[in-house]
């Protein structure tokens, strides 16, 4: 049972091996931004970085999603099952309104 554990966990982090990548970057650009406040870095530079990490948080969260529906999705269409989904989807991009 414990390989079983592994090989699911080795498909899922390969499954969103693009979104962690991004993620791991925007940790390390976080942590720059944090630095350059407690440095009392110039706002603009300070604002700029702060907007270069939004954008890698929102395409990693692209992937995420676009992994969703190449996976979870397309094999809820195949079993005939899609409308949970669905409604998955419609209330994610719901949100997603709300925060650009």
């Amino acid at each position: 049972m414990e390989n079983l554990k592994v090989k699911v966990g080795e498909k899922h982090r390969h499954k969103h091996a693009e979104a962690l990548n991004l993620l791991k970057t925007a940790r390390g650009n976080l942590n720059a931004v944090i630095k350059m406040i407690e440095d009392d870095r110039y706002c603009i530079d300070v604002s700029t970085q702060i907007l270069a990490l939004i954008a890698l948080l929102k395409k990693a969260n692209t992937s995420v999603v676009s992994k969703h529906m190449e996976t979870c999705v397309k094999s809820a269409v195949e079993t005939g099952d899609a409308d949970e989904k669905i409604e998955e989807l419609k209330v994610l991009l719901k949100y997603m309104s709300k925060t650009t």
